[in-house]
């Protein structure tokens, strides 16, 4: 099975001049990815060394989406998104220390320990996970979208999730709501060919996804998700389009995830050759090899990059080993409660 990188293509796109980006944009975009590389990585040693347990799903090969996201919306933007989300939340600015911690369970977590590796959360970075139920972020997504509406702020909600996300019935319910009114929602589906084990061919008779969104009027397209440059840019129209009130718009961002679907994933429903065809494909090394190529940034500047890297990982993860662990009593903490309840016992 092979998943296409096509040209973005599809129903309101139009064709564009080459846009020139800044050093200051490579770099950033760069450092992210990096970030959330090494960050992946350290995450699956931890994982072997039983240091790390439940669910685990990495973002390694996905991370061209994170870069884009970061240059194209705003802070004040809210993200919602499925399981697959260290590297989302890492570029929405949680510290990779929150973040390992929370993988460990520990206390210094940016859930307290208590969200592991599906259920990362943060209100300051307006980060709303981090969601195991498969789908379910979407019309959380869309609900925050009429909060935003609601309260007459420019702000989009970013909901994302995969490709066997988009065959649940939530997503028409969502997408039928959004358009009638309006809401403020951006919706992108991060194809990476697979849902689990299962190929996008196998669930369904439409296998550009973004074609979903035809059917409720909503401005759909698709894009290549391995490309930094490709994901600012649709996502940057998307948003434009949004803040105008015109509604929701729906992007499916064509990737590939170089793991497993998990860490207990073999994944051998794909061959070595197509795996090794995207790994052409990397967005991290193709960025740093045409910034170094067309002088966009000296080789010094960005070994400074991989160090600094290399040593904020490293101490996000002696930080996550030193935090201790949660009280037994954090366990009454932090949850909704109704006092009245008769069933309430002291």
């Amino acid at each position: 099975m092979t998943v296409a990188i096509k040209k973005s293509t599809g129903k309101k796109s139009t064709s564009k001049k080459a846009v020139t980006y800044s050093k200051e944009t490579y770099l950033k975009w760069y450092e992210i990815m990096l970030r959330v590389r090494k960050f992946e990585e350290r995450a699956l040693m931890g994982y072997s060394q039983q240091k790390i347990r439940g669910f685990c799903h990495v973002y390694i090969g996905q991370e061209a989406i994170t870069a884009g996201l970061v240059s194209a919306i705003r802070p004040e933007d809210k993200i919602v998104t499925a399981y697959r989300q260290h590297g989302i939340a890492l570029s929405r600015g949680l510290s990779s220390k929150s973040c390992m911690a929370e993988l460990y369970g520990k206390v210094d977590g940016c859930v307290k320990g208590k969200g592991g590796s599906m259920h990362f959360f943060s209100k300051e970075h307006n980060y709303f996970g981090g969601n195991g139920i498969v789908g379910a972020q979407i019309p959380i997504g869309t609900g925050i979208a009429l909060a935003e509406k609601y309260r007459g702020t420019d702000n989009l909600a970013v909901c994302m999730f995969g490709d066997g996300a988009a065959r649940q019935g939530a997503l028409y319910e969502s997408f039928n709501m959004a358009m009638t009114w309006k809401l403020p929602v951006l919706y992108i589906c991060e194809n990476n060919g697979y849902a689990m084990g299962t190929s996008v061919k196998r669930t369904s008779n439409v296998t550009e996804i973004y074609h979903v969104g035809d059917a409720f009027d909503i401005p759909s397209r698709e894009v290549d998700g391995m490309s930094p440059e490709k994901v600012h840019e649709a996502l940057t129209e998307a948003a434009e389009h949004i803040r105008s009130g015109k509604g929701p718009y729906f992007l499916e961002i064509k990737t590939y995830r170089y793991r497993g679907h998990s860490v207990s994933d073999p994944a051998k429903y794909r061959t070595k050759e197509e795996l090794e065809s995207y790994k052409a494909l990397d967005p991290v090394l193709l960025t740093e090899d045409k910034i170094l190529k067309e002088k966009i940034a000296s080789e010094a500047e960005i070994k400074a990059i991989k160090k600094a890297i290399v040593t904020e990982i490293d101490e996000a993860t002696e930080f996550a080993e030193q935090s201790p662990l949660p009280d037994a009593s954090a366990l009454y903490l932090d949850n909704y409660v109704q006092e009245d309840y008769p069933y309430i016992r002291d």
